[in-house]
């Protein structure tokens, strides 16, 4: 399930960090290539960092990420574990693990709805390709057969067991986990004011140099433009993720139909409500992954029942005909946040 990758959010952080004045700290920043999208680091400190060992740590970092998670290499670790025939429990590590756990709890709250074993799904109906492919029902049965991360056991913190044929697909969570990661690497330099983005999902920390928050932008749900629709201000000193999760940006239309790259793995199907958009703001950043694309899987009238319940940040945007949406939930109403 893949996220939104926010132009906007990183042009405005560069704005704003570049009114730095003399008076205080510089701000070190650096970028790259990573998970099929591009990552921007922005740091500084008051005390010396040796910033040439932070970046080279951070794209290790990325790089021993990309060989455990990424689905699309074949010698990565979790497609080791989906190619391998044995039901045996087999070694994966203790990140697999832990993303398997986060995921299996928001499942299990979105009802099936979102779940990490729909990868055979989502090649099914084309969206691994360039065109949609409408799948018979008797061969969408089968492939559901496949489908349920119930069928995937936890044998201990860093091992699995599954039945051949289950596939599991960990992207929806991955960019969120890299997100902390990153700026868990950061910290441990003692580093504690940042901004670490990955493909627009990102988190901060602290405040800026001169003492401001920072201000993440949120772009319109719209396929092929890129505008503003929101400004968040960050709280200062508190840790602060942003994860969006959306549907216009993989689709294909057929026919006068809509169908979103959102599966239901309930149903087999693309998604087909109106929600368009799903914004979490939360304190870790591969909670709040699993939680946007759940939000989005599910619909705007579970999916702020569930927010309520599990007293979640969240930004709901739908799209009804030409207008967009906009509704929050309540712990996102009564904390305070500044979104313009």
């Amino acid at each position: 399930m893949k996220k939104i990758a926010s132009l906007l959010a990183c042009l405005l952080i560069a704005a704003g960090l570049s009114a730095c004045g003399e008076s205080v700290p510089d701000v070190v920043k650096f970028e790259g290539f990573a998970q099929g999208t591009t990552y921007h680091v922005s740091y500084w400190s008051p005390t010396p960092v040796d910033g040439k060992a932070v970046e080279t740590q951070v794209n290790s970092a990325l790089a021993e990420i990309d060989k455990q998670l990424s689905n699309y290499r074949p010698d990565s670790v979790i497609e080791g574990f989906n190619a391998n025939p044995s039901a045996e429990s087999q070694f994966v590590g203790t990140e697999i693990v832990d993303l398997i756990r986060v995921a299996a709890k928001v499942g299990h709250a979105s009802q099936g709805c979102y779940d990490l074993t729909v990868k055979p799904l989502f090649e099914l109906w084309g969206f691994r390709g360039d065109a949609l492919t409408m799948p018979e029902d008797e061969v969408l049965q089968r492939a559901l057969g496949e489908v349920g991360l119930d069928k995937v056991a936890v044998v201990d913190d860093s091992h699995l067991q599954k039945p051949a044929g289950v596939t599991v697909d960990v992207s929806s969570v991955a960019q969120g986990y890299s997100v902390e990661k990153i700026s868990w690497i950061l910290e441990q330099r003692g580093v504690r004011d940042y901004l670490v983005e990955i493909g627009g999902e990102l988190k901060t920390n602290g405040h800026k140099p001169d003492g401001s928050a920072w201000r993440i932008a949120v772009e319109k749900p719209l396929p092929g433009d890129q505008r503003l629709l929101k400004i968040l201000t960050a709280p200062r000193d508190q840790p602060f993720a942003v994860m969006t999760s959306g549907t216009y940006r993989h689709y294909f239309d057929v026919n006068g139909q809509r169908y979103s790259h959102i599966l239901d793995a309930r149903s087999g199907k693309p998604v087909s409500h109106d929600l368009v958009a799903v914004t979490v703001l939360h304190e870790d950043p591969t909670v709040a992954d699993a939680w946007s694309t759940a939000l989005l899987c599910v619909g705007q009238q579970q999916g702020m029942r569930l927010a309520d319940a599990e007293n979640l940040r969240v930004l709901f945007i739908q799209q009804q005909g030409d207008v967009l949406v906009e509704s929050k939930s309540r712990a996102l109403e009564a904390s305070g946040l500044t979104i313009e």
